[in-house]
């Protein structure tokens, strides 16, 4: 769908904009009130959302970026501390069987139900998706925190992932939905900033924890903290869309359906039929990549064959149901066949790929190969969290100049990663300083940060603001998409390069271990650095990076044709929010 051209606005409706008077105008706009005009032909979410941001103050503006902002550190804190507890809590438990298959399908759960939470933003509205999340987050913790087994802490793993996941998505919606397009970029960084100081704090907070009250307090803690931190914001929209209500801003909407005629209608703006076609379909074409090593035959098994095919299947019956039958389309058939939004898509798919393949015993390697303590490695590993979110603040305030974000992806950002992972595969092995991989961090931080602001602003620059919950939801579902496959692709080299070399490094006298050294990373840190051992494990890792590295290299090739799939469009002047937005 083309992008809407800005053509005025009414004079006592401010933006907050620095360089507003820059933008250009529409020669035939005529009626100058078009600033505050509701698009009557968008979904209720969106209409609301728009009649919220005409209506409220920008003191109100600015105070939900400050909720997002604290938001979106809670989160941060949360989403490591969990990571770091999840061993213990299993070791609690005596019970380990369970955990790695709950912990694949609350992955893939949490990767397939943004886009349902999407449509609940577009058809019932941003702050009722945004509590639901909230809802589902909350139980998810109080369920981790009571739980008494394993398969009582599995289920709450899926409540919190979806949940918390929707958190994150419903904010990404929110500084879409109240900032201009030229800025958007600027203001996701920013909403991001938090990482800078909460990638640090996962460590100390959970070792209080394990070293005090128990992980159990730590949950209980956040589940507090989350709805605590979450409300004010969800309270802040639903009291300017009352605001908006009593101005005449929203149209009335009063139904006189029966509950079957409200089941129909209901199916129908969602998609139904759609969103189930195509959330089944991922679904379905995920978990083979996760449960492939579970099955004896691997990726020859029956189990892991029809997954794939059903999966593969009703893909194609969405993308029939979505250009021939749907009366109301998820998203629109001529959106999905966009340049634009397909080369954003595989962009997407092509940079959680690289990540999966060069990150891929990335901590482990350090530890290993270079010596690293634990606390060291997550140093050194955490040099991607820094970068990528500095370098995003800087290219967000870039496209905020010039209003381009094409050229600085393709010339810069894309480059800089092949840079990085290129340089990484010599440095990646024995023998060399460790200052040379925290070097090749930073090249492929700074690149990470780029890709990820201008493919966020490309989909969205090729899209209305009526699409913009759905297009998020689908980049983020190719992200999930190529993350398995990375993990696959270094999966299958790491099982088909580390033992073998193994086998051929090691010395005579210590090939009846080999299965414990390829399994245990205790058992390959516990040979004196300099052993014959120690040395022939170092060279096996040496090899087995390589090849990951080339892989995570070699797949930027379709990274650059996504990108010069892209239209050059020129972000100032499309208009896509209204009233008071930065």
């Amino acid at each position: 769908m083309a992008p809407q051209v800005d053509d005025g606005g009414k004079q006592d409706i401010s933006v907050v904009n620095d360089l507003e008077d820059s933008v250009p105008s529409d020669p035939d706009s005529g009626d100058r009130g078009e600033e505050s005009t509701i698009d009557t032909h968008a979904q209720p979410g969106v209409q609301n959302i728009e009649a919220v941001t005409v209506a409220w103050t920008t003191n109100a503006l600015v105070f939900a970026y400050v909720m997002i902002w604290l938001t979106y550190f809670v989160e941060g804190m949360l989403s490591g501390t969990q990571a770091a507890l999840n061993p213990y809590v299993t070791s609690a438990f005596a019970q380990h069987s369970l955990t790695p298959t709950v912990s694949i399908l609350s992955s893939v759960i949490g990767g397939v139900t943004n886009l349902t939470l999407a449509k609940i933003l577009d058809v019932f509205g941003r702050p009722q998706g945004y509590l639901f999340s909230m809802l589902l987050a909350t139980m998810g913790l109080i369920m981790m925190a009571a739980c008494n087994n394993v398969e009582a802490y599995a289920a709450a793993q899926v409540f919190y992932t979806v949940g918390n996941n929707g958190i994150q998505y419903s904010l990404s919606v929110f500084v879409a939905d109240t900032s201009s397009l030229r800025n958007r970029g600027l203001m996701q960084a920013f909403a991001s900033s938090p990482n800078l100081i909460t990638c640090w704090l996962a460590g100390p907070i959970s070792s209080g924890y394990l070293n005090g009250p128990g992980w159990r307090w730590c949950f209980g803690t956040f589940t507090i903290l989350v709805p605590a931190i979450t409300f004010p914001l969800s309270a802040l929209f639903a009291y300017n869309y009352y605001k908006a209500k009593k101005q005449g801003l929203v149209s009335k909407r009063e139904s006189q359906r029966t509950v079957w005629q409200s089941l129909i209608y209901y199916c129908r703006e969602f998609d139904a039929v759609g969103l189930i076609l195509l959330s089944g379909g991922v679904a379905l074409f995920l978990l083979p990549f996760n449960f492939y090593t579970l099955q004896a035959r691997g990726w020859r098994s029956p189990l892991i064959i029809c997954l794939l095919v059903f999966g593969i299947v009703l893909l194609i019956l969405f993308a029939v149901w979505e250009k021939f039958l749907a009366p109301v389309t998820f998203i629109p058939y001529s959106l999905l066949l966009d340049w634009t939004v397909l080369g954003a898509c595989i962009l997407s798919a092509t940079l959680f790929v690289s990540y999966s393949c060069w990150t891929s015993y990335f901590s482990s390697f350090l530890q290993v190969v270079n010596d690293l303590s634990v606390s060291d490695a997550s140093y050194v590993v955490q040099t991607y969290t820094v970068g990528s979110v500095i370098c995003s603040l800087a290219v967000g305030l870039l496209i905020h100049y010039t209003g381009r974000f094409k050229p600085v992806c393709l010339y810069f950002g894309i480059p800089l990663s092949i840079l990085g992972l290129g340089l990484m595969i010599n440095f990646r092995k024995p023998d060399q300083n460790v200052g040379y991989i925290v070097m090749c961090q930073i090249f492929i931080s700074f690149a990470a940060g780029t890709i990820i602001i201008c493919d966020e602003i490309a989909i969205m620059a090729a899209a209305s603001h009526q699409h913009i919950a759905v297009v998020l939801a689908v980049l983020g579902l190719f992200g999930n998409i190529g993350g398995a496959i990375g993990l696959t692709i270094a999966a299958a080299i790491w099982q088909g390069i580390f033992p073998t070399k193994l086998a051929e490094y090691l010395p005579a006298s210590e090939l009846p271990n080999l299965l414990t050294i390829y399994e245990d990373l205790t058992t390959q840190i516990s040979y004196p650095v300099g052993s014959p051992a120690r040395i022939a494990i170092q060279n096996a890792y040496g090899d087995a990076q390589k090849m990951m590295l080339i892989a995570g290299t070699a797949v930027w090739a379709v990274g650059v044709v996504a990108v010069i799939m892209w239209r050059d469009i020129r972000v100032i002047g499309i208009k896509q929010t209204k009233g008071h937005v930065f």
